[in-house]
């Protein structure tokens, strides 16, 4: 009977545990079409905790796996990064999140720890980064002190934190640009979240159609917050950003092979003076293309996650008013709050889809998509010179607003890139005569000059500059560097291949904050013929083998004359046989009789 009751109060007091739990989590995905049959897919989750309970570890809903380590290695604020491809802006517009929840090429990673002096910090960043290098399978162990700088200007924190806190943590930032993101990266983050892929906008995540992106990013960001006349939590965001081909992602599973179009689903531009029954010129590839979620995505949305916050969507769309949007039965279509979006509540039990149609009429091809917007600022980084001793990197950096951007330049290079700090310098031009260029005092242009040499084997090169560029300008900032030689034993399997150079990091302070990464660079080094040493290795062994075979021979072995030594069994046993052989009677060969008559 009391087991019975028991079971009575807890079934009574789970809608309430559950409206509670809702409040702490909440997802949703946002899908805006691009130009060039492209979509935005943006996922974000959140988390949040109570500073008592995480302390207490009553995780709840924040992952448990996270929450220990964060504790263990006594951590304030972390942010982490997997990034593939590049992000086309001068096509596909503004980033998404402004860019903070993007990294570069590889995995980025900065934290904010508890210590009083650098050598506990580097101690804790040792016991952060290998931690988390087993929750997510990356190499985030391989985030040395080589590839390990402390930002002066370019972070700052997103989270609340007191004077007293900051001043006793120190800020660290790693890179490995080399990383090569995959799914076994994607399964951690998955599991992370509390419905897994099982329900909500997790199931639509797979594996296959996130890596055939033409561009990825998965980030995590934990930070405290604290409301005011609220009290604080610990929040906990995974966010990942695809942009996918249409026509890719429409492909069967079981016809991976693309082939022609039929002449008959052809979209021609009758507009062309060329244009006939014979002649066509397709435009399927430069409007948006009708598509629904599960030919994105290749499945079907899974109903909603019970723990998720019921008041939030969780499927938002960005298209112009004039498209129309199809979904499932059983949903509710409302406007969002930006005014561009429409978002849809979901039936909870009942697996969901999207559908969008394609506008054929050439008077509505302008209103297929929203347009996007226009960046603040572009960024293009690029090698220089040639030779295997010296080189050179330049810096484009354009502003196409009408308006002056201040923003803070952050490079991370390793060891070997010795940069010549004197050859820094600054060109500029407006962004209608690129090609009469301007020199301009580097006072006018850099305002601000942080540089941390080098060490060989012991710490890399950090450089950080504070920029200012007129509106309608484009600055060319250039410097030298010099290659150092590296150990044999210090160049990769892959020598050839050459070393990845972390990607630039541009933070923009105004007009409003912002952030976007260059791409990173492949740095060739003067590599030696590494058949050579094999070579040598045989070549040397072979000739100490046969020298010290015959010294060893020499030194050893005891000569004297055949009838000296004592008879040798073997010419013991061959003089027996032979004598067997001489003693035995040769055979007699009996002569055939002739046959009687």
């Amino acid at each position: 009977m009391r087991l019975l009751v028991s079971w009575l109060q807890l079934l009574l007091i789970a809608p309430s545990l559950l409206v509670a739990a809702a409040s702490d989590y909440h997802e949703q995905l946002t899908l805006r079409p691009l130009p060039f049959s492209s979509v935005l897919a943006s996922f974000h989750f959140r988390s949040n905790t109570s500073l008592t309970d995480f302390e207490s570890q009553n995780f709840r809903l924040f992952p448990r796996s996270l929450g220990q380590i964060l504790q263990h290695a006594g951590t304030r604020e972390l942010h982490l990064r997997f990034t593939l491809g590049r992000w086309d802006a001068e096509n596909w517009g503004a980033r998404p999140w402004e860019g903070t929840r993007e990294g570069g090429t590889g995995v980025e990673m900065w934290a904010w720890l508890d210590a009083s002096t650098d050598e506990e910090a580097d101690q804790k960043w040792l016991t952060l980064t290998n931690a988390l290098s087993g929750l997510f399978c990356a190499s985030l162990n391989f985030i040395d002190e080589t590839r390990t700088i402390r930002p002066v200007k370019s972070f700052q924190p997103e989270g609340h934190h007191s004077a007293e806190t900051l001043a006793n943590t120190r800020l660290l930032h790693g890179v490995l640009p080399h990383e090569v993101v995959c799914t076994e990266n994607l399964t951690p983050f998955i599991k992370m979240l509390p419905c897994k892929g099982k329900a909500g906008i997790g199931s639509l995540l797979d594996g296959h159609k996130l890596f055939d992106a033409s561009f990825q990013s998965m980030a995590i960001d934990v930070r405290p917050v604290c409301p005011p006349g609220e009290d604080c939590f610990l929040e906990v965001e995974e966010t990942i950003d695809m942009v996918l081909d249409i026509n890719r992602s429409k492909r069967p599973q079981g016809n991976s092979i693309p082939r022609p179009v039929p002449p008959q689903d052809l979209v021609c531009d009758q507009s062309k003076p060329y244009h006939s029954d014979k002649t066509c010129f397709p435009i399927d590839h430069l409007g948006s293309p009708d598509w629904n979620l599960a030919q994105v995505f290749g499945r079907p949305m899974k109903g909603t996650c019970p723990l998720a916050d019921p008041e939030v969507p969780p499927v938002c769309i960005q298209v112009p008013g004039s498209r129309d949007v199809f979904s499932t039965e059983g949903s509710q279509e409302k406007q969002g709050a930006d005014g561009q979006s429409r978002c849809y509540l979901l039936d909870p039990n009942n697996d969901f889809t999207l559908a969008l149609t394609n506008l054929r009429s050439d008077d509505k091809a302008t209103e297929e998509i929203v347009k996007p917007e226009a960046p603040l600022l572009y960024a293009d980084r690029s090698f220089t010179g040639y030779g295997q001793e010296h080189g050179g990197v330049q810096a484009i950096l354009t502003n196409p607003s009408d308006e002056e951007v201040e923003f803070v330049y952050l490079e991370s290079l390793p060891w070997f890139m010795r940069i010549y700090l004197h050859t820094l310098s600054t060109h500029v031009s407006t962004s209608t005569a690129t090609s009469t260029n301007s020199s301009t005092p580097n006072s006018d242009i850099i305002k601000e000059v942080y540089y941390r040499p080098a060490l060989d084997r012991a710490r890399g090169t950090q450089l950080e500059l504070v920029l200012r560029i007129p509106a309608r300008h484009t600055v060319f900032l250039t410097y030298d560097f010099e290659k150092a030689i590296l150990r044999y034993t210090e160049y990769p399997p892959d020598a050839n291949r050459g070393f990845d150079v972390a990607a630039a990091v541009i933070t923009i302070l105004s007009p409003r904050g912002m952030n976007l990464r260059t791409t990173s660079l492949l740095l060739y080094l003067p590599t030696p013929d590494f058949s050579m040493p094999y070579n040598v290795i045989i070549f040397t062994s072979t000739a100490i083998a046969l020298a010290f075979g015959g010294l060893y021979n020499i030194l050893v072995r005891r000569f004297v004359g055949a009838d000296e030594g004592p008879p040798s069994p073997i010419k013991a046993k061959l003089a027996q046989l032979k004598a067997k052989f001489m003693r035995k009677p040769a055979a007699t060969v009996q002569q055939p009789t002739e046959a009687k008559k």
